[in-house]
């Protein structure tokens, strides 16, 4: 009888507490980041001309300026943290900074592990030559039995790779790349179409642009950490209202001389 008095309290207990205890959720980043007033943005700080430092040491470029009017239409102040690219996942992951403004392509192994605001970058990838070389591959295939230059863990390295016959050349940076192509050792490079024209610009080397690669579309989205619903809704809604007011076009042909807020026609 005893026991029976003691399961009966128990059970009183238990179901108190469920009724008084209100139900614990996680946080959602927009609770932290309105409570703050700040927006903290990663980026590499190290890419022109979407994110570097100027001549007063400022960071500058497309993708400052778009994270600066992104913060603004949420009514917050700015933060950014620089890091290099290969720790820039990580570091959003555990939470050193709120998203990434860095170009991040948006691709299904990321969107495994990260949220993506819809795209606000629309791009492909591009040929580039020597000014006097007179052929065009506008597809992977013609590059078959051609050296072609790509940056060594970036995307079109892994391009390059996948189509066998393409005698494909890593370096560690564009600027290796670039010299070698300028100087006749490799027939192509790949690249973003958007950073082309600033690398023949101030690479001040004998190259051109070549062909759109059909079938290389990308779209760059801003990931931040999943299971945060409202703060996915209200970051879209900003980029809307940019997109709606003509600011990111704007913003794209100031910087990128093109209108990259629309998808590339291919």
């Amino acid at each position: 009888m005893k026991s029976l008095k003691l399961l009966l309290q128990s059970a009183c207990i238990a179901t108190l507490l469920h009724v008084t205890t209100p139900a614990v959720h996680a946080e959602d980043l927009l609770d932290s980041v309105k409570d703050s007033g700040v927006l903290k943005v990663g980026m590499e700080g190290t890419y022109p001309p979407f994110g570097y430092r100027n001549g007063d040491g400022q960071l500058d470029g497309f993708d400052v300026a778009v994270a600066k009017a992104v913060a603004d239409k949420m009514g917050l102040k700015i933060q950014f943290i620089t890091t290099e690219w290969s720790g820039i996942i990580a570091g959003l992951q555990a939470g050193k900074f709120d998203v990434i403004v860095n170009q991040v392509s948006i691709t299904p192994a990321r969107r495994q592990a990260l949220d993506f605001t819809q795209p606000y970058v629309y791009s492909a990838v591009q040929v580039l030559q020597r000014n006097n070389d007179k052929r065009e591959f506008s597809s992977l295939e013609a590059l078959k039995g051609k050296s072609v230059g790509v940056t060594l863990g970036s995307n079109y390295a892994e391009l390059a790779k996948s189509v066998p016959g393409i005698l494909v050349q890593t370096y560690p940076g564009t600027s290796e790349n670039l010299r070698d192509l300028a100087a006749g050792r490799i027939d192509a490079a790949l690249n973003d179409r958007l950073m082309l024209p600033y690398l023949i610009k101030n690479s001040r080397m004998p190259l051109r642009t070549g062909a759109l690669l059909a079938g290389t579309k990308l779209e760059m989205g801003i990931p931040f950490r999943k299971g945060n619903p409202r703060f996915a809704k209200a970051i879209d809604d900003a980029l809307n209202a940019l997109q709606q007011d003509g600011t990111l076009r704007k913003l794209s042909i100031q910087w990128l001389g093109t209108d990259a807020s629309i998808p590339v026609a291919q």
